[in-house]
């Protein structure tokens, strides 16, 4: 009972750091405020900034009301404890609900780890397979569906941007748009290249195959930021889409592809109507990833003047799936492992993300 209090002592501490950082009267200050704009007859005159300030309003909102309960589940735990001497039941009990909120804080701690300007926000995720045919491109489906658990395990939307399959299995390559509080920080930590160690299905002989697939993480930008592109050095080819939408994609060579040639980044677009719609879209996520791109070159320079060494390279092996001989997954930056590799490939991807974000920040 003694270390169980202790442990309640500590997380109450940890939990008074967050409420400090997060500035939790702040909060719900601004939540009153938005929760007035919002009452307004003319609020949803303009759709746009309705959304934005109603999603604004929710992600406020709601963390103060977390961290108000977390507080409340602190204080209930410990008078649990008072009346659990004697009861192993009831202290297995206040344990397992001490664990839930000690996860919670870790969770909310890794807010405090961000502090780029765009890490708050959404985030285009692109995945594109290997070179070995189908192996390659089955690993590049299954690293589509790790990725769309994740976000649904985390309440984040993810709109599909382009989904292209191949005629006898897996995708040639997805981007998605991962929309929730801290989106784009969470999966700047899964960008590299992602190895997968396996028995091929298909192989007829049954034999063991490694496949790579790539992840591309890039910050959704307004308007308002500046990225140049040279019409130019642009190739833009229009296809037919491989995936579901109507038979009006499917008969009409409405997707778009855009090479921008000095770099080889290739965006492409094919879930919207019209040809014109899915170039705006393309070069939307294009000039996401320039600018990433750009953003990346500053801190390598950077850390070289300073001597550091930059852990920031997209194209890096950094993860290792392997599922025969043994299962394990393994990131090669952080030595974090499990044998859970079922849970891994459907989105229990936490510990990888938050044991890197930390290692980075120490670094």
């Amino acid at each position: 009972m003694s270390e169980l209090n202790e442990k309640i002592t500590e997380l109450e501490g940890r939990l008074a750091e967050l409420e400090a950082f997060f500035d939790v009267e702040g909060l719900k200050k601004q939540a009153a405020e938005l929760g007035e704009e919002m009452s307004r007859p003319d609020f949803w005159s303009d759709p746009e900034q309705a959304k934005e300030t109603s999603a604004r309003f929710s992600r406020i909102e709601g963390r103060a009301r977390l961290l108000d309960d977390l507080r409340l589940r602190l204080s209930d735990s410990r008078e649990m404890v008072e009346l659990a001497e004697g009861d192993a039941e009831l202290l297995g009990e206040v344990e397992a609900e001490v664990g839930l909120v000690s996860k919670t804080l870790d969770e909310q701690e890794i807010a405090r780890l961000f502090s780029g300007e765009y890490d708050a926000g959404d985030s285009i995720l692109t995945i594109n397979s290997g070179a070995g045919g189908v192996e390659a491109q089955d690993w590049a489906e299954m690293l589509s569906r790790m990725y769309r658990r994740w976000a649904e395990n985390h309440d984040f939307g993810v709109e599909v941007i382009e989904y292209t399959e191949d005629e006898e299995a897996g995708i040639k390559s997805a981007t998605f748009t991962v929309s929730g509080e801290f989106a784009f920080g969470l999966l700047s930590a899964e960008r590299g290249v992602h190895r997968l160690v396996r028995i091929s299905p298909f192989d007829a002989g049954a034999r063991r195959h490694t496949s790579f697939a790539s992840v591309a993480v890039a910050p959704v930008i307004d308007d308002a930021v500046e990225v140049e592109v040279d019409e130019k050095e642009l190739k833009v080819d229009t296809y037919r889409a491989s995936g579901a939408g109507g038979q009006h994609v499917n008969k009409t060579d409405s997707a778009v592809r855009i090479t921008h040639l000095p770099t080889g980044i290739v965006a492409q677009c094919q879930n919207e109507r019209s040809q014109h719609q899915n170039r705006e879209v393309a070069m939307r996520v294009l000039r996401a990833r320039l600018f990433e791109l750009e953003r990346e070159k500053r801190e390598r320079e950077i850390a070289s003047q300073s001597g550091e060494k930059a852990d920031i390279g997209w194209g890096s092996q950094i993860r290792s799936y392997v599922l025969h001989p043994y299962q394990m997954v393994k990131d090669l930056r952080t030595n974090v492992e499990t044998s859970g590799v079922d849970a891994v490939l459907e989105g229990d991807i936490d510990d990888f993300i938050y044991a890197y974000l930390k290692s980075r920040d120490s670094g």
